[in-house]
């Protein structure tokens, strides 16, 4: 129930107090200059305290961004599989643009603002950020923002979800040819890092990204078997690596001559996490001279040589670990004369020549 008292300061200005007091509630009060003004809000603040959402709302005046973050990355991102230092960057720009706002005044324009922002400042080889880059930015903090309001009721919706994102491009496909392999699989064999070579056969003869390879542990590995079974992936399931030929003689001579002080098949020299590769990957393209091509292109050309083998989408989707057929649709041309084949045969089975 609602009680409104009209007061009278020193000077003759009246003002009204409102206080609510509902059983199984703590009294809501507010002060207002005009009455018409209070009995509009303990309207909407009783309704708001009978649907339990006006306590949440007072949670998202007492804190801060740079306290919801900060809470995140103690309690939450430790426990992810995620890439935590890409998730830490990203947040850390939130923190430096929005960190001092109450939740409370982090409205969708205000991040659409800042998405703007972000979308034209140069990325770390000078050009502008790619839509992808700025997607990934924003995924990030909504999903802080997702557990404000789910799990600790800090927050009464999340505003990133009323920001549109970027339009993202068509998946790039970029796959190397037959001569481009032979090249750049010298240059790796020659590198002075003893691991890019067997690195870069795994990605090609298995289509695993660059973190399931790098941090693979060896637990993980049974050369019996030849699989290698990943349990940090980026749809969160666990995969099943089949080694088979070169992978498999690669992976056995590592282990010929294990380190005791790491559990990690490709360590850096302490030991105490993955070795980094990227500008040994990066040196031996140059020398290479092969243009337009990421770490990343390798699991497109082991898909491209899946599908020429006879592999379906389905199978293809299974062994790079989609979780739907959308992703591999990309590589669907690639699959066209297969498919061409197959009915060629059917016909002459069936009609004859």
């Amino acid at each position: 129930m609602a009680l409104i008292e009209e007061r009278t300061s020193p000077t003759g200005e009246k003002s009204y107090r409102v206080r609510i007091r509902l059983r199984g509630f703590p009294p809501a009060t507010a002060t207002f200059e005009r009455k018409t003004d209070a009995k509009e809000w303990a309207t909407r603040t009783e309704a708001a305290l009978k649907e339990g959402r006006y306590f949440k709302t007072i949670e998202s005046r007492k804190h801060t961004l740079n306290q919801l973050i900060d809470k995140y990355l103690r309690d939450v991102l430790p426990h992810r599989h995620s890439d935590h230092e890409k998730i830490k960057t990203h947040l850390a720009w939130w923190k430096g643009q929005l960190g001092y706002f109450l939740l409370a005044d982090i409205t969708p324009a205000r991040l659409v603002e800042e998405r703007d922002r972000l979308a034209r400042e140069p990325s770390a080889r000078g050009d502008a950020k790619a839509a992808a880059t700025v997607v990934r930015y924003m995924a990030s903090l909504s999903h802080v923002f997702t557990l404000a309001v789910k799990d600790w009721g800090w927050m009464d919706d999340n505003p990133m979800l009323k920001v549109r994102k970027p339009m993202l491009p068509r998946g790039r496909i970029r796959f190397l040819n037959a001569d481009e392999r032979k090249v750049l699989l010298e240059k790796c064999r020659a590198s002075e890092n003893p691991y890019l070579y067997t690195v870069v056969i795994l990605a090609l003869s298995t289509g695993a990204r660059y973190s399931e390879i790098m941090e693979l542990r060896w637990p993980q590995v049974d050369l019996a078997k030849g699989t290698v079974t990943l349990t940090k992936t980026k749809n969160k399931e666990w995969r099943v690596l089949h080694l088979h030929g070169h992978a498999l003689e690669l992976l056995h001579a590592l282990r010929k001559v294990p380190r005791i002080d790491t559990p990690f098949v490709f360590p850096r020299a302490d030991g105490k996490a993955p070795q980094e590769i990227r500008k040994h990957w990066e040196k031996a393209l140059k020398v290479s001279k092969i243009e337009d091509f990421r770490f990343h292109d390798l699991r497109h050309t082991a898909a491209s040589y899946l599908l020429e083998d006879g592999a379906t989408l389905v199978q293809l989707s299974e062994i790079l670990g989609h979780k739907t057929l959308q992703m591999v649709k990309r590589y669907a041309h690639l699959s066209e004369q297969q498919a061409s084949d197959i009915v060629k045969k059917m016909n002459e089975r069936v009609f004859g020549g």
